[in-house]
């Protein structure tokens, strides 16, 4: 049998210990409790954030919209077909947000165009915050315009 020192097992652990790197990934889950009409509800998002993309099975996103304290109401965006009551729902950590450009009309991600990208979060105010498009006005005061 093989002489083993005391010293050397110690050693050998020291290095060890000292060389060992522990990856942790925490992915907050849920699951779902119901989907239909493009709408999921997901029990278990604890954290999630109004307009947070959540991610499905299959490729499938939503937008957290409504947080209520026992389940999170869920817009889908793609086909929801394969989507099953106790799928997993993983958080993104991301707010939803759209590419917008510097000037009303302008396609923010046309090549050669003056306008600069940006990402601005879906549920902010549109810039000047006064304003509003004028079918959104014939709406709000009943009048059609022309």
């Amino acid at each position: 049998m093989a002489n083993i020192k005391a010293d050397e097992i110690s050693k050998i652990l020291r290095e060890q210990i000292e060389n060992y790197e522990q990856a942790i990934a925490v992915d907050e889950v849920g699951a779902i409790i119901s989907v239909g009409d493009g709408i999921a509800r997901v029990h278990g998002l604890e954290r999630v954030m109004a307009g947070e993309m959540l991610a499905f099975p299959h490729d499938v996103y939503g937008i957290a919209l409504n947080l209520e304290e026992e389940e999170v109401g869920v817009v889908l965006l793609g086909e929801t077909t394969e989507l099953k009551e106790g799928d997993v729902v993983k958080r993104t950590n991301a707010i939803m947000s759209v590419p917008v450009g510097d000037a009303p009309g302008t396609a923010a991600g046309r090549q050669g165009s003056h306008c600069q990208q940006a990402a601005q979060s879906a549920r902010a105010p549109c810039p000047g915050g006064h304003r509003s498009p004028a079918g959104a006005r014939a709406v709000a005061d009943g009048h059609q315009s022309d």
